[in-house]
């Protein structure tokens, strides 16, 4: 007889991202983007791994060369109050990411904003029918 799955007994999805600089990653991640460093595997002369996180969002970052290719796409779905996070970014002034927002194609209530992080992985925020007073500044 197959198994039949719960939402509950799901397991949990942790991308994997490749990153080249620790010190690099901890800039975009942590200090621009706000994520916080649950745990580092830093050996010395040994490539780093690390797992940051963010209201719910967990990545695991790795300069493995073995675990993944630079370039990968995540999607943070239901992400709240994306203007107000966006703004929040710009006034930190990060040189390298000046992210805009737009209204995606497949849903006219939604909106997103994308980053590419120093290794060519890109971050999708999107948030699913916010309450719009204005068009989004792109």
């Amino acid at each position: 007889m197959p198994r039949t799955f719960s939402h509950k007994s799901m397991p949990t999805l942790v991308p994997i991202l490749r990153i080249f600089d620790y010190a690099k990653a901890v800039e975009f991640y942590v200090d621009w983007l706000g994520f916080a460093v649950d745990w580092a595997d830093q050996p010395a002369q040994a490539p780093a791994y690390l797992q940051v996180s963010m209201a719910g969002v967990v990545l695991n970052l790795s300069e493995h060369h073995g675990d993944c290719c630079p370039g990968a796409r995540v999607r943070v779905l239901d992400f709240a109050d994306l203007a107000g996070y966006r703004r929040q970014l710009l006034a930190k002034n990060y040189r390298y990411n000046r992210p805009g927002l737009h209204t995606p194609a497949w849903d006219a209530n939604a909106l997103e904003m994308e980053v590419i992080d120093p290794f060519g992985n890109r971050l999708t925020f999107t948030e699913l029918s916010p309450k719009k007073t204005a068009a989004p500044v792109v």
